[in-house]
């Protein structure tokens, strides 16, 4: 919007409003206009959650010192998603599609979780969508998202080669084109292609959803995740540096890069009141929207082996939770004293905040750990 009204119809008037056109300063502005609704609207939510007592509800099986945390208002995502929602519009370029496609697959998984929390509230206990409704809802808005993401390859803006860290030469295309000499072997390339996109994006929505348990972590995380991706989307999008570190150029996924500042920055601000201990919790609908997200843009940016590293903390939270249900299915043994990981830890006699903090180095880590591979091939 910002840059159509400043940089298309009033540029030409006024000469300085050229720094419009940049990604970098509508990134940051985006960033930065995120973390003030956070912090300005903030108040007025958790008052508001308060008064219409609109609280979290803890499950009896979890820690025993989790308790005291009954009656924190939850749902906070919503402030999340529009703290995301409302800069994006602001400063990114309107007429890219991938920039809607981004934001209707994140307020989509949002609604799901958004569907989740009220039924949790309204039932009053800590269940609300069966498990089964809501993988068949993410698995459903995963597929729309790989529909788009074919028309677009059609046109130009989307490539389905993959990117494989630390080699240069290697680029599989996952529509795998080339191996298919037989038109009759198309159908299953297009098939392969729809169950990638799909586990790469309902995984990520899932795992931030396991990993958001304690206060901080799941938004921390998140901050880590998403600042990696706007660097890996600013340079997807980049000619320059696409060809210096000889990754594939898309020119129109470089929009997306507002849309990952505007993450970073609403996860900033909504961290200012969810930090231990909080005063809000993002719910389901924080959670899974920002999941959402993270597994599109990845996909968007052929980054979905990386995301793996990227999001380290989130895939060691949900193969934590794997690996415990297996294990006690096959044996009736546990592997971890509890599930997830950062339940296994606070059982161990660690405390919340060390757990959280803990966490938040490891993302870190791991998430410059991933940047490094853009050189390391």
């Amino acid at each position: 919007m910002l840059y159509w009204l400043f940089y298309v119809e009033l540029y030409p008037y006024f000469s300085p409003f050229r720094v419009f056109r940049y990604l970098t300063f509508r990134t940051a502005f985006a960033s930065i206009t995120a973390l003030l609704i956070c912090l300005f609207i903030g108040p007025w939510l958790i008052a508001r959650l308060r008064e219409f007592q609109i609280g979290q509800y803890i499950r009896q099986e979890g820690p025993s010192s989790h308790q005291n945390k009954a009656g924190t208002p939850t749902m906070g995502g919503v402030l999340i998603n529009i703290a995301i929602l409302v800069p994006t519009l602001l400063w990114a370029d309107l007429s890219n599609l991938l920039v809607w496609l981004v934001i209707l697959a994140t307020l989509a998984f949002g609604a799901v979780g958004f569907a989740d929390d009220f039924l949790k509230i309204r039932n009053r206990r800590n269940q609300g969508l069966t498990v089964r409704t809501k993988i068949y809802l993410q698995v459903l808005i995963s597929f729309g998202v790989a529909v788009s993401l074919l028309l677009f390859t059609a046109r130009g803006s989307y490539s389905t080669h993959l990117i494989v860290p630390f080699v240069k030469t290697f680029t599989p295309d996952l529509l795998i084109h080339s191996l298919m000499a037989n038109p009759y072997t198309y159908p299953l390339a297009f098939i392969f292609f729809f169950i990638f996109v799909i586990l790469v994006i309902v995984g990520a929505s899932n795992a931030v959803n396991l990993t958001d348990g304690l206060d901080g972590l799941a938004t921390g995380c998140s901050i880590v995740a998403a600042g990696a991706l706007t660097v890996l989307t600013y340079v997807t999008g980049h000619a320059v540096f696409a060809r210096y570190l000889e990754i594939s150029n898309l020119p129109q996924v470089g929009e997306v890069t507002v849309f990952c500042g505007s993450i970073v920055g609403a996860c900033l601000g909504f961290l200012w009141y969810n930090a231990y201990p909080a005063e809000i919790f993002m719910g389901d609908v924080g959670s899974l929207s920002l999941g959402g997200a993270i597994g599109t843009v990845a996909v968007i940016i052929k980054q979905e082996i990386l995301l793996i590293f990227i999001g380290g903390v989130f895939v060691a939270e949900a193969l934590s939770v794997i690996l415990q249900v297996a294990s006690f299915k096959l044996s009736g043994r546990r592997i971890f004293r509890m599930a997830p990981l950062h339940h296994h830890f606070e059982m161990k006699g660690w405390s919340e905040s060390k757990v959280i903090i803990r966490f938040w180095i490891a993302a870190l880590v791991l998430a410059l750990f991933s940047l490094s591979t853009l050189k390391l091939r």
